[in-house]
This record gives C-alpha cells, sequence and structure tokens, in this order.
C-alpha cells in the first residue's frame, strides 16, 4: 500500500484506505476486506436499479420539501450515470455479504456523494455537495432499499428481455405448428408406439407452452411490480421517513422506467419475507421445465441420422466429436436442458433464501443478495436461452416427411383403429403376430382376411386417426 494510490475516507466506525481512483468510501471498503467470499460482484442490474431508486427518492424528498433542489439535483445527475453503466467499476462489493444488502445500500450513497463532489471539483470523500446518509439516503433504510431494488432490477429484466424472447419463441413454434400440420407421424407413449399424431398437433403443445410461458412470466412481473417495500424504511413502520414517501417513489420510478410499480400494502409483511420473490421464481422455474420439455423432445425426434428416429433434421452448426468425423450433436437443446437445470437449482436457493429460520427472520430478510443474483441469473439464462433456441434450432429446424411415414406404416398401433371392427382382443392377437412375423398392421389383415380392403384402407388412414372423434376410421 502506498500514500500516492490510496487515500483516507471515514465512517461511523473510524477510518479506512480506500483506492484513490474508487467512488466508493468507507463503508464500501470495509465490505470489500470483510467479504472476500466468490469474487462475483452483485449483479449490474441491482445496481442500475439502485440508480432509477435513489433517483426518484431524490426527487421525492424534493417535492416533499426536504431537500434542496442543487442536493436533489446532484444525486439526480449522478444516478444517470448508474443507470447509464458508467460507474459499474465502483460497485466492488461481493454477493455473499449482510444478508439485508446495506453494504451495496452504502456503495450506492457513497458512489453517489463521491462522484457529485468530484463533478462540483471537489475532492473524491468531501461532504461539501452531498452527504451519503443524510441527503442520498434521507428517508430510506438499507431495509427497504435494497429489497425495493431486487423488485426494480427483476422488474425490468423481465418486462425488457424476458416476455420478449418467450413471445419469440411462441410465434415460431405456432408458424410451425401450422406448416407442419399435414405431416403425420407416430406417436409415443412411455417411450414407446402410439397412435398416429400430426408434426403441427405436436409443436401445437410446444406452442401452446411456450404461450403459457408468456402468461408465467407476466405473473412474476406483477409479484415484483406490486409489493415494493420502498417507505417501510428499518422495520416496515416508516420511521425516518415521509409518510407519502412509498407511494411517491413508486410512482416516480413508473415514469421513469415504463413499469409500473406499486407501494407494498402491507410493509411488514414486504420486507420481514420474500414470498413475492419466491413465488416469482416458482413461475421461472415452470417455464424453464416447459423449455426443457421442448428441448428434450426435439434433440430425441433428431436423433439418428440413421439409427434413431430422425422424424426432425436438426440445424449443424458445429461438429459433433473430435473423434468421430462428421458427427452433428443436438448442442443447442443440450444448452437448454442446462439452462433448465441452472434456474431449477437457482429457484430452490430462492426458496431457501425466503424460508423461516434462514433467511425471513422477525423483522427482516437476511438473505436478499444471493435470491436477487440468483433470480436475475434465471431471467438472463431464460431469455438468452430462448433466443439462441430460436435462432440456432427452430429456425433451421425441418421435418423429414418420408421418414414420419414409413414408420407410420411400420407401426403396430395404428391396429388401434381396426379394434372397434374386429374386437380388442383379436385387434392385439394381430398386433403380436405382425411384431413376431416382422409384417405390418396393414398385411396381416390382408392375409387373414379381416376386412375388405377398402374398409382397410379407411381404417388404417393415418391423418384420419389423429382427427378429434375419430373411430374406426370414421373421422375426418
Amino acid at each position: 500500500m502506498t500514500a500516492q494510490n490510496y487515500r483516507t475516507e471515514k465512517d461511523s466506525m473510524g477510518t479506512m484506505q480506500v483506492p484513490d481512483w474508487a467512488l466508493y468510501g468507507a463503508s464500501t471498503q470495509r465490505a470489500v476486506e470483510n467479504f472476500p467470499v466468490s469474487g462475483e460482484v452483485v449483479a449490474v442490474e441491482v445496481i442500475r436499479a439502485f440508480g432509477h431508486l435513489k433517483k426518484a427518492c431524490a426527487q421525492v424528498n424534493q417535492d416533499l420539501g426536504k431537500l434542496p433542489a442543487d442536493k436533489a439535483r446532484a444525486i439526480i445527475e449522478v444516478c444517470d450515470e448508474i443507470i447509464a453503466g458508467q460507474l459499474d467499476r465502483h460497485f466492488p462489493v461481493d454477493v455473499y455479504q449482510t444478508g439485508s444488502g446495506t453494504s451495496s445500500n452504502m456503495n450506492a450513497n457513497e458512489v453517489i456523494a463521491n462522484r457529485a463532489a468530484q463533478k462540483a471539483g471537489k475532492p473524491i470523500g468531501s461532504r461539501d455537495i452531498l452527504h451519503p446518509n443524510d441527503h442520498v439516503n434521507m428517508g430510506q433504510s438499507s431495509n427497504d432499499t435494497f429489497p425495493a431494488a431486487m423488485h426494480i432490477a427483476a422488474a425490468l429484466e423481465i418486462h425488457h428481455k424476458l416476455i420478449p424472447a418467450l413471445k419469440n419463441l411462441h410465434a415460431i413454434l405456432d408458424k410451425q405448428a401450422k406448416e407442419w400440420d399435414d405431416v403425420v407421424k407416430i406417436g409415443r407413449t412411455h417411450l414407446m408406439d402410439a397412435t398416429p399424431i400430426r408434426m403441427g398437433q405436436v409443436f401445437s403443445g410446444y406452442a401452446a407452452q411456450a404461450q403459457y410461458a408468456v402468461v408465467r412470466a407476466e405473473a412474476a412481473l406483477k409479484a415484483m411490480r406490486l409489493n415494493m417495500p420502498i417507505g417501510g424504511t428499518a422495520v416496515g413502520t416508516g420511521i425516518n421517513t415521509h409518510i407519502e414517501f412509498g407511494a411517491r417513489v413508486c410512482k416516480a420510478l413508473s415514469q421513469s422506467t415504463g413499469v409500473e410499480f406499486v407501494e407494498a400494502e402491507n410493509h411488514f409483511e414486504a420486507q420481514a419475507a420474500k414470498d413475492s420473490f419466491v413465488a416469482a421464481s416458482g413461475e421461472l422455474k415452470t417455464i424453464a421445465v416447459s423449455l426443457s420439455k421442448i428441448a428434450n423432445d426435439i434433440r430425441h425426434l433428431g436423433s439418428g441420422p440413421r439409427c434413431g428416429l430422425f422424424e426432425l433434421s436438426l440445424p449443424e452448426i458445429q461438429p459433433g466429436s473430435s473423434i468421430m468425423p462428421g458427427k452433428v450433436n443436438p448442442v443447442i437443446c443440450e444448452s437448454m436442458m442446462m439452462v433448465a437445470v441452472r434456474v431449477i437449482a437457482n429457484d430452490s436457493a430462492i426458496t431457501l433464501g425466503g424460508l423461516g429460520g434462514i433467511g425471513s427472520l422477525f423483522e427482516l430478510n437476511v438473505a436478499m443478495p444471493v435470491m436477487a443474483q440468483a433470480i436475475l441469473e434465471s431471467i438472463r439464462l431464460l431469455a438468452n436461452g430462448s433466443n439462441v433456441f430460436v435462432d440456432k434450432m427452430l429456425k433451421g429446424l425441418e421435418v423429414n416427411r418420408e421418414k414420419c411415414q414409413s414408420l407410420i406404416e411400420q407401426s403396430l398401433m395404428t391396429v388401434t383403429s381396426l379394434a372397434p371392427v374386429i374386437g380388442y382382443d383379436n385387434a392385439a392377437a394381430v398386433a403380436k403376430q405382425a411384431f413376431k412375423e416382422n409384417k405390418t398392421i396393414r398385411q396381416l389383415v390382408r392375409e387373414k382376411n379381416l376386412v375388405d380392403d377398402a374398409r382397410l384402407n379407411e381404417l388404417l388412414d393415418p391423418r384420419s386417426q389423429t382427427e378429434p372423434g375419430s373411430e374406426g376410421g370414421s373421422g375426418g
């Protein structure tokens, strides 16, 4: 440590040596030294959410006559820089810090105060322009600002990234469902051959899952928007703040972000528990489960090309093996499956973080930083994973019509349409004999002269077996 590279700053506990380039102060430096845990700093989305929040708080405090206009303006100008990502390097606090996020709140307060001093030509560390607690943190506590920032960050990411990505996914799956509705393939239940189904029907199921994913993402967004803790200060009572502070801050946030935020109806619930976060994460977990189903089905339907199902041709985007020439693997599907694994694991972390006796203790949840980090990672993975799945997989996906047709003809389960005509037991005997003799159902029925050819062709018409209300070939 050399004198020219460090400056001395102080907080309520005394002095600290802080890097001379840093806009943060003593409280942040203490956190840096106290929590060298993961090397993973609090997500930039949370930092920028603090920018939005502190900006709104400054404006409201000015409107309430509590903060002079020049000080409010100084806070707002720095907050705009934080929102723009210009000050990210000045937020070095590890995720695994104090469970209330106090270190991150003070980090924001110090950066705003010091940057305001710097902009005014004052030395970094000077309190002539702004004091981090008295001015930047006016009417606030870490106990309501960090959870508010969590809500803001998650809401903005869901609104701007996840929902558009899922809508894009739904659009292409719905398009493919319509385009491939004329392709009849064999259905499978329990991994075994079942009755025919159209490829369009299969993809309509995937499209519906994607559509429901949008609904679930919107539910997660609602959970983030409607339970804002700001205004509760230390324990939910609102000590040291104006009674209208929370509602006014939410209104200001709504205007500046384009996402409507609403003050918590009960601040004691909003700060003592993070049930809304657990609920939102549950929606994200369900989305991950849906996407894993789609990805897993497609990778199996594309297995082969000669010794698998190969009803679908997956786009070839990279070599699949360092030892087997010409091998191509379903790497995008595998990527999506790993996204699902991580999102489900993150949901477990968030659930445990919200659990009574672990994170939620009396008047405050004390696992918020890790919960925020986990949910933001889940949102990012689901959004990016969906976009990659569309661009690198679905846009290049093709149906192997001939393969689908040949498997239909070979299937023993087309015998199902004969059951109403020849009886279940006779149909079962036909299926078993056809399998034993390596014949198709059509061949064996003709040999046994069980049904005349015209009726047989009607009964075994694959398309008719995929129509609602079909029975014995009479449907469709």
